[in-house]
C-alpha cells in the first residue's frame, strides 16, 4: 500500500481574465510519469474534494500500479463554497464565464505546462452534484473539446434535462454515471430534490439520443462516503486497456 500513497501532486495557481480572479489547481501526476510522452487526464470540479475525500490520487495510483490502467493525470480545479452554485448550476449567473474559463484559459494553461493528449476522446470531466451538472454542459457547449463525462450523484435539474433534450444526437459522447439509491431526499441550499429522479431522467433523455452510457444505482447517500467507493470503477470505465484508444 505504501507505493499508493507516494503520489506526485503539483500546486498551480491560475489568474482569470474572465472570472476576474485566480483559481488553484492541483495535478497529479501518474507513477513513471515523463514528460516525452503524452497522457491522457481527467479534470475534476470540486477539485480538493475529489483529492482529499476523493482520494483520487491515491486510487489512481493504485489502478496504474496494481490493475495495468493505462497512466493517466489528473487536474482538480478548486471552487469556493460561497461561488459553488453561481458557476455550476446551469442557470447560474456565474455559469457562463466558468464555462469559457475552463475551456479558454484552464485548458490552455495546464496544457502548457504538461504532456497531456488534446484529443476530445483522451479527455475526461468528472463532477459530483453540481459539479455533474457543470460537466455535462461544458461537454454539451464544447463537444470538440470533450466526449467523456464521469458523473457522481448529478445533480441534473429540468434545465440541465432540456439542454440534453436540445441535442439531436450525442453518439459521440461517453458517459458513465452512478447515483445512490438513498438520494430520494437530499437537502440542498436550492431546497430538497429527488436526484435518483434527477439521473433517471437523466438516463433516459441520454439514451435516446444513442449515449454510450454506463449507468448505475447502488444503495448510498449524496456523500463521498458512496462516491469515493465507486469512483475507482468510474476511472476503470475509460482508462482500463481494453477501453482506451
Amino acid at each position: 500500500m505504501n507505493d499508493f500513497l507516494k503520489r506526485t501532486i503539483q500546486r498551480e495557481e491560475i489568474n482569470s481574465a474572465i472570472l476576474g480572479s485566480s483559481r488553484s489547481l492541483k495535478v497529479y501526476l501518474p507513477p513513471g510519469y515523463n514528460d516525452l510522452l503524452s497522457y491522457p487526464v481527467v479534470y475534476c470540479q470540486d477539485g480538493n474534494d475529489f483529492f482529499t475525500m476523493g482520494r483520487i490520487a491515491t486510487i489512481s495510483n493504485q489502478l496504474i500500479l496494481e490493475e495495468d490502467v493505462a497512466p493517466f493525470i489528473v487536474v482538480g480545479v478548486s471552487v469556493e463554497r460561497s461561488r459553488r452554485t453561481s458557476e455550476y448550476a446551469a442557470d447560474g449567473e456565474n455559469t457562463e464565464a466558468y464555462k469559457r474559463f475552463f475551456c479558454e484559459e484552464m485548458i490552455p494553461f495546464i496544457e502548457e505546462r504538461y504532456p497531456i493528449r488534446r484529443e476530445a476522446k483522451s479527455r475526461i470531466l468528472a463532477g459530483d452534484s453540481l459539479g455533474g451538472t457543470v460537466s455535462l454542459h461544458i461537454a454539451l457547449d464544447y463537444p470538440e473539446l470533450f466526449a467523456n463525462i464521469l458523473s457522481l450523484s448529478g445533480a441534473y435539474f429540468p434545465s440541465s434535462i432540456d439542454r440534453m433534450e436540445e441535442e439531436a444526437d450525442l453518439s459521440w459522447l461517453r458517459m458513465w454515471m452512478i447515483v445512490g439509491l438513498d438520494e430520494t431526499d437530499v437537502e440542498t441550499s436550492s431546497g430538497t430534490f429527488d436526484f435518483v429522479q434527477f439521473n433517471r431522467r437523466a438516463k433516459l433523455a441520454l439514451e435516446q439520443r444513442n449515449c454510450d452510457l454506463h449507468y448505475v444505482e447502488k444503495p448510498g447517500n449524496h456523500t463521498w462516503g458512496l462516491w469515493q467507493k465507486e469512483l475507482p470503477d468510474g476511472l476503470r470505465h475509460f482508462f482500463a486497456p481494453d477501453r482506451l484508444a
